[in-house]
């Protein structure tokens, strides 16, 4: 049986299970890897080699980058600290043989170079491995993830990003591009910048969420103070708090309002749009 040459880190994440699919069902072997192997064993079954993995233990390393020549990386949220603890896994990457990384970014990266998405791709372009970075735009996920909570429960979207613009990418199109990268050749050493189709504020967000759930949404626009201690208050962890103000405010300055048409160009088709992301999500909203 052929071993897999494709590994996908961090395959129970959003972005991950998606560039997980996407290669499964372009009939490619790989290799999934994450903290919970037994979650993943249910997950994709025997569709992939499965991997426990955690990059505060070196000895999960070895047997996560055997025989691997291609890797998707994310850099988990509550990692701040690249040199301390990223490094030295994608050090013994390196030395197991991957070849080419393909690294999920930030869109407008190079502005903001404080955040740790820059020190990993600062890394990645030092390092003897071909590199791709993703440099996304704000996922339309996170609205059914990171701020689930706010929308069912309070009808608010509660984001410090005044009137700025997002271009929304749905997590399902980021997928299908670094699954697309992972299983071919002439993308290395390429930054895209990904995003859909369109320029949305939180407000017409939040319109469209009304419409789709048949209830009002509102944009409740917080000042960054308010949006941080808030966190803080709802026990959200500080660093990953921090880390998500300062990509707000960058947000608030016009950094996501920016439209490509990279995804039309790579996949051959048009973004999802965030109606269809919402339609497709409403019952992650629905309150019970």
């Amino acid at each position: 049986m052929k071993k897999p040459e494709i590994l996908v880190l961090g395959a129970l994440g959003n972005v991950g299970r998606e560039v997980a699919n996407a290669l499964i069902n372009a009939d490619n072997k790989i290799r999934v890897a994450d903290i919970f192997p037994e979650k993943l064993a249910a997950k994709f079954g025997d569709k992939a080699d499965v991997a426990y993995f955690d990059f505060s233990k070196p000895e999960t390393f070895t047997g996560t980058f055997n025989g691997i020549k291609k890797m998707f990386l994310m850099r988990p949220p509550h990692i701040s600290n690249i040199q301390r603890d990223m490094v030295p896994a994608l050090d013994a990457a390196r030395a197991a043989g991957i070849e080419h990384v393909v690294f999920l970014s930030l869109i407008g990266i190079e502005k903001v170079k404080f955040v740790p998405h820059y020190a990993v791709e600062t890394y990645l372009r030092d390092s003897e491995m071909a590199w791709t970075f993703l440099r996304c735009s704000f996922f339309m996920q996170n609205l059914n993830t990171a701020h689930l909570a706010e929308i069912r429960d309070r009808d608010e979207i509660f984001i410090p990003v005044g009137n700025a613009h997002t271009s929304f990418i749905d997590v399902r199109d980021i997928g299908a591009v670094a699954g697309r990268i992972l299983s071919s050749s002439g993308h290395e050493n390429i930054a895209y910048d990904l995003t859909g189709a369109e320029s949305l504020d939180y407000y017409q967000a939040a319109g469209i969420l009304s419409d789709e759930l048949g209830r009002t949404i509102t944009f409740a626009n917080p000042a960054p103070p308010r949006f941080f201690f808030g966190n803080l208050s709802r026990k959200a962890p500080f660093m990953f708090t921090l880390v998500q103000t300062f990509l707000y405010l960058s947000t608030k300055s016009g950094m996501a309002d920016v439209v490509t048409g990279t995804v039309r160009e790579l996949l051959g088709r048009e973004p999802i749009s965030f109606q269809q992301y919402a339609r497709d999500y409403r019952a992650s909203w629905q309150k019970d």
